[in-house]
């Protein structure tokens, strides 16, 4: 097979979907023609010309269109793929390129989106403005906290803990990724148990509380969680996004719930974290924002979880922005999101109150702050806790140093004795 999925004199138009891939090739092997054999296995090749080969379906091939080693830039004809269909544009554009012996690694960087596959997905049916709206908070972060240890804990023990969170200023308790219906901590005695303590909460406060629980499930277990969830009067969900697939997070989002949804992005370090092979976190938010999460986390730069800024930054903007114009720098290319809303970008992992100052000069407001050792491992205890990580964010938002905002929170003072300013090694 010769070059000919290459046309650097080819000019893109709106109605193809642009994919920018980090390529590189084993020794003695020439780039070009393994960039065009990446063009060809994702759009209308195979590893030889074919007979059946017609000249209309040569229109429909992918085309390469711009180098700058080890970045290419493809461009897929939007008629190559089902609209509405998440699953058959991955198995395209990240589907059999990855294990092809003509690269020796390669990355999914980032993808345009053409409006017309961008307006056939549902989108957050909340969004930010939703999600604030249920929780009545619209003028900072909103905070979330895990009840730690990550799973053992009994459905009692549980929302006990949860009480202690609420009412010390948190706002959602959220459960872990692993924790879904183990037999000491079943689905409903859960759920149950945690609404009988968020009424208590929110009498107490005066408040709203809320929980993000965890119905990662098959899909049709997943169906029934939710419907108790809603049952019991809550307002969110968390799911798994990768765990669960591509095809349940849309199938769910396309149910008729009044549930907004936490994604979870347990799993995408295995092919997200090495920059040079897999696919890249931008990819997986974009895709996630267009089959409808109305939070996803995208890490903290600060945290235990590797995260680079421009990285985060990048996320940022395509979590919550209308139009995004391409940045090399940050391997972003454009984006037009129409009319699908903005969701809300989630900062999580090894947070505690010190770190608040930096995390809000990376996120501003419209951040969902999610700590669960930063607040349950405070010395003082879960309400303490709870209470120290409340008073850092009123005083990030009023401009307040947290050493001055320390001499009237005893608990804050307490939470920067112990944990200090420094991020997490």
């Amino acid at each position: 097979m010769s070059n000919q999925y290459i046309d650097l004199n080819y000019t893109p138009s709106h109605d193809d979907l642009i994919a920018l891939f980090r390529m590189e090739v084993p020794k003695d092997v020439d780039f070009l023609s393994s960039a065009s054999k990446v063009a060809a296995e994702s759009s209308i090749g195979t590893w030889t010309d074919v007979v059946t080969m017609k000249d209309h379906v040569k229109k429909l091939s992918a085309k390469v269109f711009w180098i700058k080693k080890p970045w290419i830039k493809l461009a897929y004809p939007a008629e190559l793929f089902e609209y509405g269909n998440m699953s058959q544009i991955l198995s395209s554009v990240a589907g059999n390129v990855f294990g092809m012996k003509a690269v020796k690694r390669l990355r999914l960087e980032d993808i345009y989106w053409p409006m017309e596959i961008v307006n056939s997905f549902p989108g957050p049916k909340f969004g930010i403005e939703g999600v604030r709206e249920a929780l009545k908070i619209y003028d900072r972060p909103i905070l979330a906290t895990v009840p730690k240890p990550k799973v053992g804990l009994y459905a009692d023990e549980y929302a006990e803990a949860a009480y202690e969170i609420w009412i010390g200023g948190v706002d959602l308790v959220k459960d872990d990724e692993n924790l879904s219906s183990q037999s000491f901590n079943k689905f409903e005695d859960r759920v149950r148990n945690l609404m009988k303590m968020r009424d208590k909460a929110e009498k107490e406060t005066g408040e709203r509380k809320s929980c993000l629980i965890n119905i990662t499930a098959p899909y049709n277990e997943m169906i029934k969680r939710a419907k108790l969830v809603e049952d019991y009067g809550n307002e969110f969900v968390m799911i798994d996004i990768l765990t669960v697939g591509w095809s349940a997070l849309q199938s769910f989002r396309e149910e008729d719930f009044n549930l907004r949804i936490h994604a979870h992005r347990a799993f995408h370090a295995a092919f997200t974290r090495d920059k040079r092979h897999g696919m890249s976190m931008k990819v997986v938010a974009e895709i996630a924002r267009l089959l409808g999460v109305d939070h996803i986390h995208v890490g903290t730069v600060v945290g235990k979880l590797e995260a680079p800024l421009l990285e985060v930054k990048a996320l940022i903007r395509i979590t919550r922005e209308k139009r995004v114009k391409e940045n090399f720098k940050m391997k972003l290319l454009s984006k037009d999101w129409g009319n699908i809303k903005p969701v809300m970008p989630v900062s999580s992992g090894g947070l505690h109150p010190g770190l608040m100052p930096r995390i809000y000069e990376i996120f501003g407001i419209d951040v969902l702050i999610q700590a669960g050792g930063g607040v349950v491992g405070h010395p003082d205890g879960v309400y303490a806790g709870a209470k120290a990580f409340r008073d850092a964010i009123e005083a990030t938002i009023k401009g307040i140093p947290l050493d001055e905002a320390a001499e009237k929170s005893k608990e804050l003072r307490r939470a920067l004795e112990h944990w200090g300013y420094k991020t997490y090694i």
